[in-house]
């Protein structure tokens, strides 16, 4: 699954894997899916993304400053990779990360993309541990953002409400706009 969005970005948002009915049915990541509605809706109304979201490839949606893309390129079995399939895809997220020159933030949805980004940015997981909120200095002016993912599971369970993810995106807009 291609990254979406701009590699001029200063926001890539790093979810777990395509989804096997939202975005690899459809190409493109978070597309298809209830993670997807959440995900754009909130990025369209803190200005990471413009135009209408409708679930399909071609509805319009337009990424402002801001990537999109999985810490698993390819759908797991059963919706959870494996250790093996997690390492052999971290190229691909440090290959995304490092051709983004401007990168200010980084939001990671859920621990497994989480942990993905930490390796990829050479930081020890005891000096950044994952909670839902949490904001670590990656050095170089680039912070991660850990939330939660945006899946209808945790969102149907309490343990994500919208207002949650919406604080979380809205910590990251401010962030970005005080560099």
């Amino acid at each position: 699954m291609p990254t979406f969005g701009d590699q001029d970005a200063r926001l890539l948002v790093v979810g777990l894997a395509p989804g096997l009915r939202g975005a690899n049915r459809s190409g493109r990541p978070f597309t298809g899916d209830y993670a997807g509605d959440l995900l754009y809706r909130t990025l369209i109304d803190f200005g990471f993304a413009r135009g209408a979201y409708a679930a399909r490839v071609d509805d319009g949606l337009t990424l402002v400053d801001t990537a999109v893309t999985n810490a698993v390129r390819c759908v797991p079995p059963e919706n959870k990779p494996t250790p093996a399939e997690v390492r052999t895809c971290r190229p691909f997220l440090a290959a995304t990360v490092a051709a983004m020159p401007r990168l200010g933030a980084i939001l990671a949805l859920g621990r497994i993309a989480h942990d993905s980004v930490v390796d990829v940015l050479g930081l020890r997981r005891r000096d950044a541990p994952f909670a839902h909120g949490a904001v670590h200095d990656a050095g170089g002016g680039l912070r991660l953002f850990d939330s939660y993912h945006c899946s209808r599971y945790n969102t149907n369970t309490g343990r994500l409400t919208e207002v949650m993810f919406r604080s979380a995106v809205g910590a990251i807009r401010d962030g970005l706009a005080s560099t």
